[in-house]
C-alpha cells in the first residue's frame, strides 16, 4: 500500500516526509526499563501534519499517511539500537500505548487533511 501511495505522490517529497517524521519521533522516543521503547501518543500524527502541510497542500493526505506510518516506526524502533541494549526486557518492543496508537493517529490526521484539501491523492 506504502509504495502504491509513494508512487502517486512526488517519491523525494514521500522520503522526505518520512526522514523528517522519523526524526522527530526519535527524539521523543525513549526506553523505559523492562518494558521497551516508549512515545507520547500526540508526537507521530503532530509531527505528520506539521511536516507534511509545507511539503505540499495538494498531497498532503497521501504525505501524511506515508510520512506517519513509515516515519514513526523508523524512529520510535529502527533509530533506537543503543536505547534498546540497557532496558533488561527479553525482547525490544515499540507497541502499546505510543508509537502505534501514534501510527494509528497519524492515519486519522491523513483522513482530515484529505478531507480539509477536498483530495484523497489524486
Amino acid at each position: 500500500m506504502v509504495l502504491l501511495v509513494l508512487l502517486q505522490i512526488n517519491v523525494l517529497r514521500g522520503a522526505r516526509a518520512i526522514a523528517l517524521v522519523a526524526a522527530v519521533t526519535n527524539h521523543f522516543a525513549h526506553p523505559i526499563p523492562g518494558l521497551g521503547i516508549a512515545l507520547p501518543i500526540f508526537v507521530p500524527g503532530l509531527a505528520t501534519a506539521v511536516v507534511v502541510l509545507p511539503l505540499s497542500r495538494r498531497r498532503a493526505a497521501p504525505l501524511a499517511y506515508v510520512g506517519g506510518n513509515v516515519g514513526t516506526p523508523i524512529g520510535a524502533g529502527l533509530l533506537n539500537p543503543g536505547k534498546v541494549d540497557g532496558l533488561g526486557a527479553p525482547i525490544a518492543s515499540i507497541g502499546g500505548a505510543g508509537p502505534f496508537d501514534g501510527i494509528f493517529l497519524a492515519g486519522l490526521i491523513a483522513e482530515l487533511l484529505a478531507g480539509l484539501t477536498g483530495r484523497a491523492g489524486r
